[in-house]
């Protein structure tokens, strides 16, 4: 994606990962610690339509639906953000560019406007731990590790800091985080 150099600074933190990589363990870690943190989007987006009666293969069986849907929840949640507070994303835009890749979509206009605005302070990439699925993901362990492998590509690619968390106890994740903020 191109740069721009009209975007914002932010003091935004990303935690990311692959499939079941503790990236929710660790956000509600860090929101129990006083941070101020986002939700994942995806799984937000499962529960409302499941609420509405579609099955989570329902949902996904219209692969481009079920990201813009996505899409469109964290493009609404990073413009709700104010820029200097210091925020964890659980997740965040380029995360889609990632899917889009992983399910072989075409990349959407709303989503190469969406990556020429996004702004990070550092993304923190969460090691792989094994793979829990549940109702919601749907993923084999060998989907864990090419989804993790382009969403590290794709966040290695943007202009911002990208640190690599290994696999650590809970408590030792976090503090990690927080001592290479």
């Amino acid at each position: 994606m191109e740069g721009n150099k009209n975007r914002i600074e932010t003091n935004w933190y990303v935690i990311t990962g692959g499939p079941s990589s503790g990236k929710t363990t660790t956000i509600n870690m860090l929101q129990d610690k006083g941070y101020k943190t986002t939700i994942e989007h995806a799984r937000h987006y499962i529960d409302t339509m499941r609420t509405e009666g579609q099955t989570v293969e329902e949902m996904r069986s219209n692969k481009r639906k079920f990201q813009l849907g996505i899409l469109d929840m964290q493009i609404e949640q990073e413009a709700s953000i104010n820029p200097e507070d210091i925020v964890f994303l659980d997740r965040a835009i380029p995360d889609a560019l990632a899917y889009y890749r992983f399910l072989e979509l075409e990349v959407d206009q709303i989503l190469k406007d969406a990556m020429n605005n996004v702004s990070y302070k550092k993304t923190f990439i969460l090691e792989r731990l094994p793979l829990i699925n549940d109702y919601a993901r749907l993923e084999n362990s060998d989907d864990q590790i090419k989804i993790h492998n382009l969403i590290t590509d794709v966040y290695k690619s943007l202009p911002f800091p990208v640190i690599t968390v290994p696999v650590l106890k809970p408590e030792e994740r976090v503090n990690y985080i927080l001592n290479n903020l």
